[in-house]
């Protein structure tokens, strides 16, 4: 295997730290039943389980973009010493090295999806020396085509192709699934089959598979015809669309989850202690967050983003690679995202706070002489958990719509780093050109919408689960 150089940026290290703590707190929580019962309510949820997977999709390419490299440069000696082979200035990522023909497969310029030509008319210069203005041939898409004209006919011919290959890939993850549940369940392999068909098991595999089945039958339709032709188009600059929209799903990931997790120690910390000590400690915090909230969000970020900006003109030397000067926009736009909206929380967690520090359980604890810091961790923390858990399911789909209109007005992430965004922001020029680019916007908005979506979804089963106010119901 070619030897890399591995690159570790902030916003990787903070991603990886957060899944760590993810699996701790999933491991945590599977020890005590009083955690464990919500999340069985949402394990038996159809439309939430079909929704996690999607987010574990998504989820997916976004970690495998999120391992980063440097390749040696061509014509490097591999058996050198370290420090003696050259690497090139370029970070890439996993998912680029899996999608490589996507990123290398570059046009001069627009093309529509699935087209053998180009968007827009060129002057050719045919053999005989004759001149004709005409839709040039693409470089790559359709490019194995001996004549344009049968292009429906193959489209037709890959799609069956891509659709065989993922039914059989689907079966595989049927059967396999299916020898597990038999295995657990100490029956029969056709007994289990059936049940997961008919959805007889506590855990609706049926919806799982289903949602399973439609991602893995797409992703090998869309790689098939990937490898011909670019299937949502190609950008100004001749980008694949589909792999800009791939590129996307890390940067609205990283929004999405980095945000609250900077955001969630200020709201936690400061709500809770608002509602117990009250007094000046709560009058101080109530207006530190009705100042912040007071200030438009969008002024403020953009000062801090032209701040950053000019710091990164004035010590260049700081920032080695355009991919660590990206990263640490990246990482800024998420500290001053979670520093502007924690107030939002925090007033939930003070309200709670002020009701619970006045129950029995709470006064017996400071009676029997339980300090401050005891209290507000051991008994007040774990009976706002659910609320914390439901507004952060609820606030990161509102993060990653938030880059996306920061990025439209020009504050958001850097114009170097590719984002839904971005995509749309160039997109306002090519909707307004004749003929108009329409599949750059729609290539973003479908990947956007299919994520929200989902974490929307699974949001309202969470909610449903872990609001004591609201009644369990069976699965729907």
């Amino acid at each position: 295997m070619m030897d890399v150089k591995p690159v570790l940026l902030w916003t990787d290290a903070l991603l990886f730290v957060l899944v760590g703590v993810t699996i701790v707190a999933a491991l945590y929580a599977r020890r005590r039943e009083h955690l464990r019962a919500p999340w069985r309510s949402v394990r038996r949820q159809r439309l939430g389980m079909a929704a996690l997977v999607v987010l574990a999709a998504y989820a997916g390419i976004g970690l495998a973009d999120s391992i980063h490299f440097r390749l040696p440069l061509p014509g490097a000696d591999h058996s050198a010493p370290a420090g003696g082979v050259e690497y090139s200035t370029e970070v890439v990522s996993l998912l680029d090295a899996l999608v490589l023909p996507l990123k290398k497969r570059v046009e001069k310029t627009y093309s529509a999806p699935f087209a053998t030509h180009l968007y827009a008319k060129e002057t050719i210069e045919f053999p005989d020396g004759a001149q004709a203005r005409d839709f040039p041939r693409l470089r790559h898409g359709g490019a194995h085509l001996a004549d344009p004209a049968d292009r429906a006919r193959d489209i037709a011919a890959t799609t069956f192709l891509g659709a065989v290959e993922g039914l059989l890939a689907w079966g595989f993850v049927i059967a396999v699934v299916a020898a597990w549940q038999a295995r657990r369940a100490g029956i029969p392999w056709t007994e289990s089959f059936a049940r997961l068909v008919h959805g007889r098991t506590d855990t609706p595999w049926r919806a799982i598979l289903a949602t399973l089945g439609a991602l893995i039958l797409l992703g090998f339709v869309v790689g098939h015809l990937a490898a011909k032709y670019h299937v949502l188009g190609t950008d100004k600059v001749g980008t694949d669309v589909l792999y800009l929209s791939l590129k996307s799903i890390r940067t609205g990931i990283v929004i999405g989850t980095l945000t609250t997790l900077i955001m969630l120690p200020f709201a936690v910390l400061l709500g809770i202690m608002a509602g117990y000590f009250k007094g000046w400690v709560d009058d101080v915090i109530q207006y530190a967050y009705t100042t912040l909230s007071s200030i438009p969000a969008v002024l403020l970020i953009a000062a801090a983003i032209l701040t950053l900006q000019a710091y990164m003109a004035v010590h260049p030397e700081q920032f080695d690679t355009a991919a660590i000067r990206a990263d640490t926009r990246l990482l800024f736009l998420c500290i001053i995202l979670g520093i502007t909206s924690w107030t939002g929380l925090c007033r939930l967690l003070r309200g709670e706070a002020l009701k619970l520090r006045e129950m029995e359980y709470i006064q017996a604890a400071a009676a029997y002489g339980a300090g401050p810091l005891t209290i507000m961790l051991r008994h007040i923390l774990p009976n706002v958990m659910h609320i914390v858990l439901i507004t952060v399911a609820l606030d990161f789909s509102g993060l990653v719509l938030a880059e996306a209109v920061l990025s439209y007005v020009g504050v958001g992430v850097d114009p170097t780093t590719i984002s839904w965004g971005t995509m749309i922001n160039g997109a306002r020029l090519e909707m307004a050109r004749e003929p108009m680019v329409w599949w750059s916007l729609a290539a973003a908005f479908a990947f956007m919408f299919a994520l929200v979506l989902a974490a929307n979804l699974f949001a309202d089963v969470v909610r449903d689960a872990f609001d004591p106010r609201l009644s369990r119901s069976g699965p729907s």
